[in-house]
């Protein structure tokens, strides 16, 4: 019987892909597509236009149809359950893996047999220099792992029991309902959290003096906020903010190099 692995992601993805490549091994690896740690949930599996709106909101590529995209999402995850090979899903601990688990659990509660898992944790995370090491929630998703390091963990590909999985189905639906602007994950347990959070911190780490939003970025990503934040999250919240004229914007907002900001609670210089 044939294998598909899922990730959270096109990173993972890539260097599953890699990974397995190096193993000797055609298995198909498939990407969901959509940080499940933000952004409303509620009908996620009954209207994927919800979720499509909010990232046509939070991104900058107006080029992109996140309508078509998350019904093509939405379709393939529809006909990975109802197919019938094995499945692997990879998972690190971040609240936006677990919550991917979480969902295909739900989805294939009705074929628990098919459904394997590999749990990946900080202590899997070789390279001493990553920035994850500094955290100490040890949070971690599966595309912060390289290639090598994933090839190690493929014979650990391990069934979920039947109990396991009622239980994380259960958990999704109760994600679903809470419906939470954001979502921490913490000791095993979500709760639910606001932009308002994120827009707090950026606005903490700003002067009246010009700086560059790249350096405010790689602050509030690495803050201990019960998930990965992403720099596309940093950004659509730096253009929410400015149009409430709590900050100003210089340059291209699309693009970080150049991209500054600054406080408008006093004049910003010239």
């Amino acid at each position: 019987m044939s294998t598909i692995h899922l990730t959270n992601g096109d990173v993972a993805a890539e260097s599953l892909r890699a990974a397995l490549h190096d193993a000797g091994r055609d298995d198909r690896v498939h990407a969901l597509r959509d940080d499940l740690a933000v952004g409303p949930m509620r009908g996620i599996d009954d209207a994927p236009d919800v979720r499509a709106d909010f990232w046509d909101r939070v991104s900058a590529d107006a080029r992109r149809d996140f309508v078509r995209e998350f019904r093509e999402q939405a379709a393939a995850l529809d006909n990975i359950a109802r197919g019938e090979a094995n499945l692997v899903i990879w998972h690190g601990e971040s609240a936006a893996d677990q919550l991917t688990l979480r969902r295909v659990c739900y989805h294939l509660r009705n074929s628990p047999q098919r459904l394997n898992e590999v749990r990946l944790s900080i202590r899997d995370l070789t390279d001493p220099g990553a920035w994850a090491h500094s955290r100490k929630d040890r949070a971690t998703s599966v595309g912060m792992f390289a290639p090598d390091v994933l090839l190690t963990r493929v014979p650990d590909a391990a069934p979920i029991s039947v109990l396991r999985i009622s239980r994380l189905a259960l958990e999704w639906q109760e994600v679903k309902h809470a419906n939470g602007e954001t979502r921490r994950w913490h000791d095993n347990l979500f709760t639910s959290g606001s932009f308002a959070e994120l827009d707090a911190l950026i606005l903490e780490r700003i002067s009246q003096d010009w700086c560059p939003a790249a350096h405010v970025a790689a602050e509030v990503m690495t803050a201990e906020l019960g998930f990965l934040v992403s720099d596309s999250i940093v950004l659509w919240r730096l253009r929410e903010l400015a149009a409430i004229r709590r900050i100003r914007l210089r340059d291209d907002a699309g693009a970080w190099r150049t991209l500054e900001l600054c406080a408008t609670f006093a004049p910003c210089p010239h």
